[in-house]
This record gives structure tokens, C-alpha cells and sequence, in this order.
């Protein structure tokens, strides 16, 4: 792949998932450099070291492990630093821990490199998007989190199998917060135009089929947490997909979590809804039309959000009241 200039991208994080996400990166020939962070700097060494060893079985690329400061210069500084979603963790003890590392890592962050762009992918990923955001002190359009992405491609996947056709071929959206309160947006769901209900109904499936392929899609993480521990790849995919449509500025539109300011009638707080996604950033999010129903349901995850962003507290971390 002919690159017109240089492409580095640093992760934060050298775990499952940022190593599987620097993988995946190394193995489409998307950057030209990737730098590897991590607390434990053995961990982001013995990472790279292990990515090194496949370039000559892929692209060209510089693979190192770094310090924050070595960030400078980065497109994309992929998060994925803290604590893994594990059975048995209480959601308000991740959400303190999570944003407390988020707190160190991302004001060093948009110090460093206050002109790339920030992903985030630790979770809960949508009340740390919006902290990352608040923390930064950067426009909106230059921090996002990877959001429902993958649940997008989890829901398209188990429609796609349903319906027998190609995933690529399914249109459909999970919108909202990325968990529990996530939302299928059933309204302007289809598959070569024609509307998913519709093609539902034409082929004799109950209306509970649907039902349950997104009650499959939404507890598709825990139900794998609870075979192997964790999730890696889809995350990985998601990662890389939105970076692609950046670095080649595809202009793709994705789910990724977004701070808002009035779309859908929500403000300060960030829920994934469609966005364009390019080399800008986020370049702006599509007014999708969505049903009274969905709209409530939409407002309903903004609400969970803010209640964990009380127990995050981002605003009383000293970097902001300072800003």
C-alpha cells in the first residue's frame, strides 16, 4: 500500500485488546508507525517485539513501545487502558476505576498531541468518551469512543444469518449507550431496501425471531466473558474500521459514541448515534429519523449515562477545574 505520508498511531493499553487492535492494524498496512503504551513498559516491549516479528509477513511498519510523551505526532491515539468487563464486577466500581486511569492518561494525552484525534475503547466507552472529551479540553469532533460499532456488527451478523444473505448486504443500526440500555433502531432497518419487518413478515417469521437476534446481539459480550473471559476481536475490527475510514478519510458512516449538543434533543452526554467519520474526525452525525418509541428509548440510555458520569466525576478532577 502506497501511503502519501507517514500514518502513526499509539495505543494506550497493551492488553488483549490493544494488542489484538495493533494486530489487526499492522495486518491491513494502515500506519506506517505504531506505538505501543503501557504502564507496565515490559508488557508494551514484549508486544511489539512479538509485532516486529510479523512484518515481513505483512507491511512495512516501525513498531515501538513508548512513553505518553512519545505520542506526538499520532493521527489516532487508541484507548484501552484499565479495568476489563469481567463477571461478577459491579458496573459504579468499574466506572470509578476506569475514569480515574482515564483521568492520568488523557490530559498527558491532549498535551502531547493536542492535534490527533482520540478513540476511546475502555468501558464503560460512552461515559468515557464523554470524560475523555471533558478531560482533553479538544473539540468534540476530535474525541470519540468505538461505541456501538461492533454491536452494529454483531446485529448485522445475526440478521445476515437469519435472513440468509450477506452481513455486507444488511442496513441496520444499534444506537444508544453500548450495554444494557442499547437500542435497535427497527424502523430503518433493511436488507437491499426492503425493510427488515417487512421481509419478516413475507417469509413467515414471528416477530419474536427479531426480538431475540437483538436480545443475542446485546448479550453477545457477556455470554463471551463468560466462555473465555473476555472480548478482543470484534473490539479489535471495530477499532480498526474506524480508523481506516480516517487515516483514507473514507468518510464512513459508523456508530461510534459522540458527545452531543441537541441531536436527537440530547445534550452533554455522549450516546452512539451515526456519524461521519473521516479524517477530521467525526465530521458530523446524520439526523437518523427514528420512531417516538426509539426517541424515548434513546433519552432513556442518556439518562444512564449521566447517572454513571455522577459516579465517574469528571468534573471534580483538578486538571479540568483548572482549564
Amino acid at each position: 500500500m502506497n501511503l502519501i505520508q507517514p500514518i502513526k498511531i499509539a495505543v494506550v493499553g497493551s492488553g488483549s485488546v490493544g494488542a489484538s487492535f495493533a494486530d489487526a492494524l499492522l495486518l491491513q498496512g494502515l500506519a506506517t508507525e505504531i506505538m505501543m503504551i503501557d504502564k507496565d513498559m515490559k508488557l508494551a516491549e514484549g508486544q511489539a517485539m512479538d509485532l516486529q516479528h510479523t512484518v515481513p509477513l505483512s507491511y512495512q511498519t516501525e513498531i515501538m513501545a513508548g512513553q505518553l510523551s512519545d505520542i506526538a505526532g499520532a493521527a489516532v491515539t487508541v484507548v484501552c487502558v484499565g479495568q476489563r468487563q469481567k463477571a461478577g464486577i459491579k458496573r459504579t466500581d468499574l466506572i470509578r476505576h476506569n475514569a480515574g486511569v482515564l483521568k492520568e492518561v488523557v490530559p498527558e494525552i491532549a498535551k502531547y498531541n493536542p492535534d490527533g484525534i482520540i478513540l476511546i475503547a475502555t468501558d464503560p466507552v460512552d461515559v468515557l468518551t464523554y470524560g475523555a472529551w471533558k478531560l482533553s479540553g479538544l473539540p468534540r469532533r476530535l474525541v470519540m469512543g468505538s461505541g456501538t460499532v461492533p454491536d452494529t456488527s454483531r446485529f448485522r451478523y445475526l440478521l445476515g444469518k437469519h435472513f440468509h444473505v450477506d452481513p455486507h448486504s444488511v442496513n441496520a443500526f444499534i444506537l444508544g449507550e453500548h450495554g444494557e440500555s442499547e437500542l435497535p433502531v427497527w424502523s430503518s432497518a433493511n436488507i437491499a431496501g426492503i425493510p427488515v419487518h417487512d421481509l419478516c413478515a413475507k417469509h413467515g417469521c414471528k416477530p419474536s425471531a427479531l426480538e431475540e437476534i437483538f436480545h443475542e446481539t446485546r448479550d453477545a459480550a457477556e455470554a463471551i466473558i463468560e466462555r473465555k473471559g473476555s472480548t478482543c476481536y470484534a473490539i479489535a475490527a471495530a477499532l480498526v474500521r474506524i480508523v481506516r475510514s480516517i487515516v483514507r478519510n473514507e468518510n464512513l458512516i459508523l456508530s461510534v459514541s459522540s458527545v452531543l449538543e441537541n441531536e436527537y434533543g440530547v445534550s452533554d452526554v455522549a450516546l452512539s448515534v451515526p456519524a461521519v467519520v473521516g479524517n477530521r474526525g467525526i465530521d458530523h452525525l446524520l439526523p437518523l429519523e427514528l420512531s417516538d418509541y426509539e426517541v424515548g428509548e434513546l433519552f432513556v440510555a442518556s439518562q444512564k449515562i449521566r447517572e454513571a458520569l455522577e459516579v465517574a466525576d469528571f468534573a471534580a478532577h483538578p486538571w479540568v477545574m483548572a482549564s
